[in-house]
């Protein structure tokens, strides 16, 4: 072998076939026992109380000062449109023309001027009543309602009733079941000139004006039978069919059943 793949011992030595290593300075490195010594280290080896940084102050440098706004308190919005008037056209207005229009809208007021001056809930009489009210004169019917009987009988007088014996007010306290009664008599306009005498049994307290409103209906029937198409219009003639439905077998009442149980 040539002397190129061998090298002598001097070269060997300064290669570093001996296994010690190079020397630093030959690297362009300071050796490590050289030189001065680094700055960590040097921190190390004076041990003490690290100095605290004023992180805070400079953020707060940093930031801009956020200035309080206080909030309004929150109110509800209105109802969009509730200042506006509806306009509503019937279809009947729809192809007037003014003229047409004018006397509709006369009209409408002339009939809301009317219900002011006469309020719905007074029933207005029938002008066309013509009751015989001599001194014998006697007008009995029957009136019925669930299982409660009237008997009445009308005859002329000052407006008084007598039931079973007793006042109207005594045996029906209840002010809508009086209303109730004298319906008939007021749509006639003879609540002050004809007396009503009844007998009374079954049913309850309800049942029992219904029965007598609708026995004084019948009996007016007799004193005037041109009376009969109104009072008919009106409801006083036609008897209430309802009633409470029978119980049925296997049921607690006409409907209700036993609580399904599955085991």
């Amino acid at each position: 072998m040539s002397e190129a793949e061998y090298p002598d011992d001097e070269q060997r030595s300064d290669d570093g076939g001996s296994g010690e290593p190079a020397a630093p300075s030959e690297v362009g490195q300071p050796a490590f026992g050289d030189g001065e010594p680094d700055a960590e280290p040097a921190a190390e080896a004076a041990p003490g109380p690290a100095p605290e940084l004023d992180v805070e102050i400079e953020l707060d440098a940093g930031e801009p000062e956020l200035e309080e706004i206080e909030l309004a308190p929150r109110q509800r919005p209105e109802i969009p449109g509730a200042d506006l008037v509806p306009d509503i056209v019937t279809e009947g207005e729809e192809f007037m023309d003014a003229e047409a229009r004018a006397a509709a809208e006369a009209e409408a007021e002339a009939v809301a001027a009317r219900e002011q001056e006469e309020p719905e809930d007074e029933p207005r009489p029938i002008a066309d009543a013509a009751i015989d009210l001599a001194a014998g004169a006697r007008y009995t019917a029957t009136g019925k309602r669930k299982t409660a009987v009237a008997r009445v009988i009308l005859k002329p007088g000052t407006g008084t009733y007598s039931i079973n014996g007793k006042q109207l007010e005594s045996y029906f306290p209840r002010e809508t079941l009086q209303r109730v009664i004298r319906q008939p008599l007021e749509t006639v306009g003879y609540e002050s000139r004809m007396d009503v005498v009844a007998r009374m049994h079954g049913g309850g307290v309800s049942a029992q004006a219904g029965a007598l409103r609708h026995g004084i209906s019948r009996a007016l029937i007799v004193a005037d039978p041109h009376l009969r198409g109104e009072l008919k219009r009106r409801g006083f003639l036609t008897r209430d069919p309802r009633v409470k439905e029978r119980k049925k077998a296997g049921l607690k009442k006409a409907r209700k059943r036993p609580q399904f149980s599955k085991r």
